[in-house]
């Protein structure tokens, strides 16, 4: 049996997966000896290529789409953010060889927001775009930084509102359509829609950012992505991709498998120059 620790990244597609650059990084600078690839696994096939890996001794999965509820039900035992997200982006190994699920996304997100951007979420008006998958696995850890409010809009307002009930026992959140945000400013305005990603923006109302409001994607690409466009031209106080977010969850997935936390900084600047080559 090969001696190298062994994880890997399952989805589908994964070719383009920055997972494994991340985590070369987080192993050297930690003087930790590991292997960790990228693999394509095949719809309907998750707990199986799952189940293999892990029989052949393999110690943790980072999960991308479109399996991350596959994981939720793969998992022995789960996190409570992981339950509550209803997803799980990172499987790990125990002694007992039972296998722990957790989703990192949240608070991947909110440590890049608080620790690597300044910006403050605590006593914030937070608006949130989208209520999919994405939405539902940043908004425990969001809510626990005790924002005065956390609004959901989404093209069905039926999702977004089901959405806040789910989490409405950790904090003031409520569920939009987006023609009710007319009249409305937000500090923060995160966007958890992939569709933006072509240019399809949600239709938002001019001057719904208040005087210092920032925007947030938690997509990245080389460029600025449409919705960190829209944030710009409405004179946003500051504006980011998720790249950061990326580097965060990756990190602390990293510190559930070997119990030490990777410096990040040099990471995402890593990353970042590796997306303009």
């Amino acid at each position: 049996m090969d001696t190298v620790d062994q994880y890997a990244v399952y989805g589908n597609p994964v070719k383009h997966s920055k997972s494994p650059q991340i985590h070369a990084a987080f192993a050297e600078q930690t003087g930790q000896l590991l292997h960790y690839r990228a693999h394509k696994v095949e719809l309907g096939r998750f707990a199986e290529a799952a189940a293999e890996f892990f029989r052949n001794g393999g110690r943790g999965l980072n999960i991308t789409v479109p399996f991350k509820l596959d994981a939720f039900e793969f998992a022995d035992e789960l996190s409570g953010r992981a339950r509550r997200a209803g997803a799980v982006n990172t499987l790990a190994r125990g002694e007992d060889g039972r296998i722990y699920g957790d989703n990192t996304d949240g608070v991947g997100m909110v440590r890049d927001i608080n620790d690597n951007l300044g910006w403050q979420l605590g006593g914030r008006r937070i608006l949130v775009l989208g209520a999919g998958g994405a939405v539902r696995g940043i908004l425990g850890p969001l809510l626990k930084q005790r924002p005065s409010e956390v609004v959901i809009a989404n093209r069905t307002p039926a999702k977004a509102e089901a959405l806040a009930e789910l989490f409405a026992e950790l904090g003031a959140v409520s569920g939009r359509p987006f023609e009710a945000l007319a009249g409305s400013q937000f500090d923060l305005i995160i966007n958890g829609t992939s569709a933006s990603m072509s240019g399809d923006l949600p239709p938002l109302p001019s001057h719904i950012l208040s005087n210092e409001g920032c925007a947030y994607d938690m997509m990245y690409g080389a460029e600025p992505t449409p919705f960190m466009r829209w944030a710009a031209a409405e004179t946003a106080w500051a504006v980011s991709d998720g790249l950061g977010m990326l580097v965060e969850q990756a990190a602390e997935s990293f510190c559930i498998w070997r119990g030490l936390r990777p410096d990040t900084r040099p990471v995402i600047e890593l990353i970042r120059q590796s997306l303009s080559l």
